[in-house]
């Protein structure tokens, strides 16, 4: 079991030990924690490629030692062109997961690290976008040893360039090999001399729309000139003893405030109890069979999400749910997506940021100029003209990051957050529910989690056999199984009064914690 850490000041937290390294090194330098988790972000984009980078999308809370809370949402558009009919001409009936019809969305992520470098500029950092970006810069030319988890991801992608840069000789790498990403090395290097806005209207601009335009993409430098991150109110959840904040827009964030709303009004006592992960299950599947229709982007949308949290729709999802019966679930769920990091520094900011490409290695499409490989969230846009989530010209898609913050009426501050993916709110109120009851940090990181899996219930080792046996009595289909990262990549920090940082991360990942 992983252990929770005690920092004096300031601490980080991330699936890989490079980026917590590179999230060190800035706050050792007197650098923020938004300026650190850049720093963090740029590394783990290429030390954990399979699931993040320059071709993906993030989102960001920050927490400001006065109490305000923002939002900074870098997800992309779709292109200008996108639209649902001419896949269905082809014969589409649900939106591609690999391939050039999986990127329709420009990347975000980029214009997101440039909009919290203003803020942070803005509230007091200093360090040059070279410090932040040299540990990447140097991790790309040296090159970075296949990670663990890179290492278990390994289903073929029929997708241009994908071969050229995760495979050799058409095999894959073995454990541990070095991998070198050269041309995403001089990416970095150009932006941290021309500045990240050259990523969408300069020379990096210039070459990723060289590329799209040879593979005949719909994404031109057109829309990438035009995606810009933007500030968000960040929705909030006022229940007993905390409040939990989550980003709004088309993030799942509705979908886990609704989770642990319907939770909550359960009143559960005891942790990791029958009834306890009875009513985690059953608010879960709720708030899976809300969420296409209302995280929704706000342009397309006839809703407002903060006004459904102040509405009696969690009283009745809450009075609909069953003690004694497991309804069925409405859809199998996938927890690889993305990546989770966190950050407090000294002054008392705290941040707790996501980032994907989508599902492992995103569309596959690797641009040959730059190196860099493009998300496939897309894949979250529906081909139903009735659908919500309906493929539309200038839209977002359903995101399925949504980092955490959580504070509590003492005064301590949590962050908190997993993969992405749809058990993500799931995942993520089995360990904010375990905090609220009282376990360590580490601990209700570590205990057993839950997702679905082909409408059973996939649930990790090492609970107790009589809790077992009741979640069963109630209907639970329950396939016990070992842990793994399928469950999601987990990390946490909590801030108290004085200053200090207890934090802790996945033994499912490869990361940790480390502060000053």
């Amino acid at each position: 079991m992983g252990q929770t850490e005690i920092f004096a000041s300031a601490a980080v937290t991330a699936p890989h030990g490079a980026a917590t390294q590179s999230g060190q090194t800035i706050l050792a330098m007197g650098g923020t924690a938004v300026e650190a988790m850049v720093a963090m972000a740029a590394t783990l984009s290429v030390a954990y490629p399979h699931l993040s980078g320059l071709g993906g999308d993030g989102i960001w809370l920050v927490r400001e030692p006065k109490g305000r809370i923002l939002s900074f949402e870098a997800s992309g558009l779709a292109a200008k062109a996108a639209s649902a009919d001419p896949l269905r001409k082809l014969g589409h009936v649900t939106m591609p997961r690999h391939g050039l019809a999986a990127t329709l969305t420009v990347p975000g992520a980029v214009s997101g690290w440039q909009l919290a470098l203003d803020y942070a500029r803005a509230t007091g950092g200093r360090l040059p976008l070279s410090d932040l970006l040299r540990d990447a810069i140097s991790l790309a030319r040296q090159g970075a040893a296949v990670s663990p988890s890179q290492n278990r991801q390994r289903a073929p992608i029929e997708a241009p360039g994908f071969a050229t840069l995760f495979l050799e000789a058409g095999e894959w790498p073995k454990d541990d090999a070095i991998r070198r990403y050269e041309k995403l090395a001089d990416v970095l290097e150009q932006l941290a001399h021309a500045g990240l806005r050259d990523f969408y209207d300069g020379d990096v601009a210039r070459e990723i729309g060289a590329d799209c335009e040879a593979l005949r993409h719909l994404l031109t430098r057109e829309d990438f000139a035009k995606q810009e991150a933007k500030v968000r109110e960040p929705l909030a959840l006022k229940i007993a003893g905390r409040s939990h904040y989550a980003p709004a827009s088309s993030t799942q964030g509705l979908a886990a405030l609704l989770l642990l709303g319907i939770y909550e009004r359960k009143a559960i006592k005891r942790c990791d109890s029958a009834d306890h992960l009875h009513v985690l299950i059953e608010a879960s599947k709720r708030a899976h069979k809300l969420r296409d229709a209302l995280c929704v982007d706000p342009a397309f949308a006839d809703h407002r999400a903060a006004d459904l949290l102040a509405s009696p729709l969690m009283e009745r999802e809450s009075e609909a749910v069953d003690m004694a019966r497991a309804a069925s679930w409405p859809a199998p769920t996938s927890a690889l997506d993305g990546v989770f990091m966190s950050a407090s520094d000294a002054r008392g900011f705290v941040v707790a940021y996501s980032q994907s490409i989508g599902t492992p290695y995103g569309s596959g499409c690797v641009l040959p100029r730059t190196g860099v490989l493009l998300n496939n969230h897309a894949a979250h846009f529906s081909l139903d003209p009735s659908s919500p989530q309906l493929l539309q010209a200038r839209k977002r898609p359903l995101q399925k990051l949504s980092p955490a913050l959580c504070v509590f009426d003492d005064g301590r501050v949590l962050a908190y957050g997993s993969m992405s993916g749809d058990a993500q709110p799931a995942a993520q109120a089995q360990i904010a529910s375990r905090i609220a009851l009282g376990m360590d940090l580490a601990e209700a990181i570590t205990a057993p989690r839950f997702h679905a899996h082909n409408g059973s219930l996939d649930l990790e080792e090492g609970l107790d056999p009589t809790v077992l046996r009741e979640l069963s009595k109630r209907g639970h289909e329950i396939s016990e199984v070992a842990r793994s990262e399928t469950f999601g990549h987990a990390g946490a920090l909590l801030r108290d009064t004085k200053g200090r940082i207890a934090a802790a991360h996945d033994p499912r990942g490869d990361g940790g914690v480390l502060g000053l």
